[in-house]
């Protein structure tokens, strides 16, 4: 499929998951970008794992730019975030276009996603103890970090399961134990990167299959993404969910953070993903669960 047999709307829709799974900010500004700097990537020729690196090294930088305490240096490292993130969507939408999406590319786009917050945690800590705050914010970023890892994989464990169960497309819902036998069949010495990755996705697929374990054991009940009974059944019992879901996105975790920066407080970020967002993953995890164990 090519844009050009298209028209520009239908090409653009064609580029995004499903409306239901995507936040207002993402259908009205970000997929529209996205798709802008999808075309003309793929204009000049560029993979979706070019962009994806070019997404994440504007990212890195916006956390470094989040260390002055300068309010002006930290509104160009916000611009670069949302820039940032607006690669992060074209990478997908260019996958999408020219049909190159890759379990590795997704592997790649997670592992720069990682790299970009980690930046952004690192460059917070830095600033505070500057400014003269303990060391212990390092032992608090590490628990919003990995509370962040748990969020994120489980928010996108379920947006793919709605794209699987009620959408039928269930490309990017994936076993663990699959995954580990195509692992299995990479060679460090022929594949060194591939195999690396491939690993990655692997942890973070067995991941996700421990926080959600009644949607993985509903994935294996009904392994067609076009059972109708089980999909109109998942629709309506996890839609009142979806809300939830997206409050577990990058956008509410972007407006926080430079709201927080506006306010010259961004270490309180580092709290509010520790309680806030996982108080939202626990809500979500139980009602999603509960869900699954209905249907199974």
């Amino acid at each position: 499929m090519t844009a050009s047999s298209e028209t520009p709307a239908r090409a653009l829709e064609s580029t995004c998951k499903a409306r239901a799974v995507e936040s207002f900010l993402d259908l009205w500004f970000y997929r529209k970008v996205g798709f802008q700097l999808a075309l003309l990537c793929a204009r000049l020729r560029m993979t979706p794992a070019q962009v994806t690196l070019a997404g994440g090294a504007l990212g890195i930088v916006a956390g470094h730019l989040y260390y002055y305490r300068d309010l002006r240096v930290n509104l160009l490292g916000m611009g670069l975030h949302v820039l940032s993130n607006a690669f992060d969507n074209a990478d997908g939408q260019l996958a999408r276009l020219t049909n190159q999406g890759s379990r590795t590319g997704r592997a790649l786009d997670g592992l720069v996603d990682n790299l970009v917050f980690a930046s952004v945690y690192a460059h917070l800590c830095l600033r505070y103890t500057a400014g003269g705050g303990s060391q212990l914010v390092w032992l608090l970023a590490l628990a919003a970090g990995a509370s962040h890892s748990l969020q994120s994989a489980a928010a996108d464990y379920f947006r793919n399961a709605w794209l699987h169960f009620a959408e039928g497309k269930g490309a990017e819902l994936d076993s663990s134990a699959r995954l580990e036998a195509e692992y299995g069949r990479l060679r460090w010495r022929d594949q060194p990167a591939k195999k690396f990755l491939s690993r990655l996705y692997l942890n973070y697929t067995r991941q996700q299959e421990w926080l959600a374990p009644r949607l993985h054991e509903l994935r294996r009940a009904a392994v067609p993404p076009n059972d109708e009974r089980i999909a109109q059944a998942y629709r309506e019992a996890s839609r009142p969910f979806l809300p939830w879901l997206n409050l577990l996105a990058t956008n509410p975790r972007m407006i926080l953070l430079f709201a927080l920066l506006g306010l010259g407080q961004p270490v309180w970020y580092f709290v509010a993903e520790i309680t806030l967002f996982n108080l939202l993953l626990f809500a979500l995890l139980r009602g999603e669960n509960a869900v699954c164990r209905r249907l199974l």
